[in-house]
């Protein structure tokens, strides 16, 4: 491993062990401190991520992906009101999880405790990079952050403000430590830190969240690829479904819980279809049809297979007819990455089914996928969305930040 990363990571191990031992009104300080200084030092941010645009622009980046690396004062501020929403929530740590005495006199309780030292790859989404700081600080773990290159001045410069302010408020400024090497071998050193990392978190593309996946040999949650459906009933109010769709797909199409495939039964397609895409055309979504809606839409592209798996994140959506919502169920479990999924409908059995049948981390009756968010959730903020079934499923607040300890009190038992 390269010495520089090494130490670094020797620096959280140690941090977390001092972290472990601190009070939630220790935590809490810092958290403010953040809170101040990320509003003190906007003018310093903001030349970093102005620096970081210009380059992603020369780059060729795609003018949907850049509004995920702008930073505006705008967005700093609300940045900044989500550090405060956390720390006015809960400490999660110290929870008892279960208490219960033994016929043998132990005493046994099962407590929420900290991981230690969680690292963070991502891409880029500056605002990650305090979402992630102040979730591990409030859960008393040690966040090291590495962000992909385009962001790269950007968190760096974030980084440094939330290091001094944790220093400032008496905790050791290694609970924060940001990786400024973006190369692809610290990438795979870090996947691979055993020892030295408890947990590896990637939040970014499909392709970025598969190379950890299939690389890291320390524990990880799969999160954030968003092929997330929004299936239209034969008893959806079709004038709502528009509106959802609309939502789902075009108010923030970046997003991992944007729409991206459509579903509609049959028996409502050749009235639906028309109406939703003179909705979306609006944005000048393009959408790839099966041939059902190819035949109702005759403009549209044809799907080939690949476009049912494919997250877009752009203004682009596939569509497929089905004949009822048990085939829509099917198509959906076959073709999503078990994020979140929408029907629209007034029929309350076939939402109790499809809400039941479809195995996603969120499921939705008559409301759009854009609402799978920490904040949205009443979590303060998230430092990921979960799309696997291991520890945790969905939004990951403060919560899913923490594992379990058990503490057994005796006096004297021994076991026969």
């Amino acid at each position: 491993m390269d010495e520089a990363l090494k130490k670094q990571l020797l620096g959280s191990r140690r941090a977390a062990a001092m972290l472990r031992l601190c009070t939630t009104a220790q935590k809490d300080e810092a958290l403010h401190r953040i809170g101040d200084a990320v509003l003190q030092h906007a003018d310093e941010i903001l030349a970093a991520n102005a620096q970081d645009m210009a380059a992603a622009r020369d780059n060729g980046m795609n003018p949907i992906m850049l509004d995920r690396l702008l930073l505006t004062k705008q967005r700093l501020e609300g940045i900044v009101a989500g550090v405060r929403v956390v720390e006015q929530l809960p400490d999660p740590v110290g929870r008892v999880l279960d208490d219960r005495v033994m016929e043998n006199g132990l005493h046994i309780r099962k407590l929420s405790v900290p991981f230690g030292v969680i690292a963070m790859i991502y891409e880029s989404r500056p605002n990650v990079t305090v979402d992630c700081a102040v979730l591990c600080l409030k859960s008393g773990n040690c966040a090291v952050l590495r962000s992909g290159r385009d962001a790269a001045h950007t968190c760096e410069v974030i980084t440094g403000v939330m290091r001094d302010a944790v220093a400032e408020a008496g905790l050791d400024r290694d609970c924060i430590q940001y990786i400024s090497d973006t190369s692809r071998q610290t990438a795979e050193e870090l996947m691979r830190a055993k020892g030295l990392v408890d947990l590896l978190i990637p939040r970014g593309g499909a392709g970025l969240i598969q190379t950890v996946v299939n690389t890291a040999t320390v524990p990880v949650i799969e999160t954030g690829t968003g092929n997330c459906h929004i299936y239209v009933d034969k008893a959806a109010d079709l004038d709502m479904a528009v509106e959802i769709v609309y939502n789902a797909k075009t108010s923030r199409p970046s997003v991992c819980n944007a729409a991206e495939s459509l579903v509609v039964h049959r028996d409502v397609a050749a009235q639906f279809l028309p109406m939703v895409q003179a909705r979306l055309n609006e944005k000048h979504v393009i959408l790839y049809g099966c041939p059902e809606a190819v035949a109702i839409l005759p403009g549209i592209e044809q799907a080939t297979q690949q476009d049912f798996y494919t997250e877009y994140l752009d203004y682009k959506m596939s569509v497929k007819v089905v004949g009822s919502v048990k085939e829509a169920v099917e198509f959906i479990n076959e073709h999503s990455t078990s994020h979140s999924e929408c029907i629209v409908t007034q029929d309350e059995t076939a939402a109790e089914y499809f809400l039941k049948a479809v195995d996603s981390a969120a499921v939705y009756h008559n409301a759009s996928t854009r609402f799978t968010d920490g904040g949205e959730f009443g979590l303060g903020a998230e430092i990921g969305i979960s799309t696997g079934k291991l520890h945790a499923r969905g939004p990951m607040g403060l919560d899913s930040l923490t594992t379990t300890k058990f503490v057994v009190d005796g006096q004297g038992q021994t076991r026969g």
